[in-house]
C-alpha cells in the first residue's frame, strides 16, 4: 500500500479516535455540573414561582423576553458597528449566534452573502498568509545574515516554529485586552480569543455586549475588529504552513514512489530485451546459453 494511502487512513483513524477521547473527557468534565445546574435551575424556578406566585405561561414569557433582550445590551445591534461586526462573523465562520437576522429577507440576503463572502476570505486569509510567511522568512534569513551565520536557509522547522511563537502571542495581547475592557479574568478573555481565531465561536464569551458598548467605546469597537481580522490573517499563516508540510511530505512521497516505478519498469525492460536476446542467439545462431 502506498505511503499516502497508509498515511491518509492513519489521519481517518486518529481522527475518529480523537473525537472518542474528546467526548469521553468532556463527558467526564461536564456531565455532572450539567445536571447539579440543571437541579439549581429547577430549585430557583420553583422558589420564583412560589414567591411572586407566576403560574407556568407567566413564567415562560418573562423568560422569553430575558432571552430576546440578551441581544439588545450592547445598544442598537442593526446598526452599522453592530451590523459591521455580524458581518464579520458571518464571512469569517465564527458565528458567536449573539445576534441573527430577524426578518426573512435579512435571512436571504444572509445566506447569498455568506455563500459569496466566505470562500472570498477564505482565499484572502490564505493569500496573506502566504504574504506573511514569506516576510517572516525574508527577515529570519536577514537576522541570520547578521549574525554571521553560514547557512541563510531558512528551514520548515524555523518556520512552523516562528508561525507557533505568533499564534501564542497573539492570543496573549488579545487576553491582555480584552481581560481589561471587558472584566474577564485572562483565562477567560485567552478562551475567548482561542475560540475567536479558530472561528470556532460558541459564543459563551462574545466581546462588546455590555451595555451600549457598540455605540460609544468607538475605538474599542475598532480594535475589536482589526484584531479579529489580523488575529485571523496569524493564525491563517500558521495553518497555511502546516498544511504545506503535509502536501510537502505528499509530494515526496509520490515522487518516490515515482522513481521506484521507473526503475522497476527499467528493471523489467532489461530483463526483457536480455531474455530476448538470448532467445535470439539459441534459436537462430545455435550459439547454446
Amino acid at each position: 500500500m502506498k505511503k499516502q494511502n497508509v498515511r491518509t487512513l492513519s489521519l481517518i483513524l486518529c481522527m475518529f479516535s480523537y473525537l472518542l477521547v474528546g467526548a469521553a473527557v468532556f463527558d467526564a468534565l461536564e456531565s455532572e455540573t450539567e445536571s447539579a445546574r440543571k437541579r439549581m435551575l429547577e430549585q430557583k424556578r420553583s422558589d420564583m414561582k412560589r414567591k411572586y406566585r407566576f403560574t407556568e405561561h407567566d413564567y415562560r414569557e418573562i423568560e422569553r423576553v430575558v432571552l430576546q433582550a440578551e441581544p439588545h445590551r450592547a445598544g442598537r445591534q442593526w446598526k452599522f458597528a453592530g451590523s459591521f461586526y455580524f458581518a464579520i462573523t458571518v464571512i469569517t465562520t465564527i458565528g458567536y449566534g449573539h445576534a441573527a437576522p430577524g426578518t426573512d429577507a435579512g435571512k436571504v440576503f444572509c445566506m447569498f452573502y455568506a455563500g459569496l463572502g466566505i470562500p472570498l476570505t477564505l482565499v484572502m486569509f490564505q493569500s496573506l498568509g502566504e504574504r506573511m510567511n514569506t516576510f517572516v522568512r525574508y527577515l529570519l534569513s536577514r537576522v541570520k545574515k547578521c549574525l554571521g551565520l553560514h547557512r541563510t536557509e531558512i528551514s520548515m522547522e524555523n518556520m512552523v516554529l516562528v508561525g507557533f511563537l505568533s499564534c501564542l502571542g497573539t492570543l496573549c495581547v488579545g487576553a491582555a485586552a480584552f481581560s481589561h475592557f471587558e472584566g474577564w479574568t485572562f483565562f477567560h478573555a485567552y478562551y475567548y480569543c482561542f475560540i475567536t481565531l479558530t472561528t470556532i465561536g460558541f459564543g459563551d464569551f462574545v466581546a462588546l455586549q455590555k451595555k451600549e458598548d457598540l455605540q460609544e467605546k468607538t475605538p474599542y469597537v475598532v480594535f475589536s475588529f482589526m484584531y479579529i481580522l489580523v488575529g485571523l490573517t496569524v493564525i491563517g499563516a500558521f495553518l497555511n504552513l502546516v498544511v504545506l508540510r503535509f502536501l510537502t511530505m505528499n509530494s515526496e512521497d509520490e515522487k518516490r514512489d515515482a522513481q521506484e516505478r521507473a526503475s522497476l519498469k527499467r528493471a523489467i525492460g532489461d530483463f526483457l530485451n536480455l531474455t530476448v536476446c538470448k532467445s535470439i542467439l539459441r534459436y537462430v545462431f545455435f550459439i547454446p546459453l
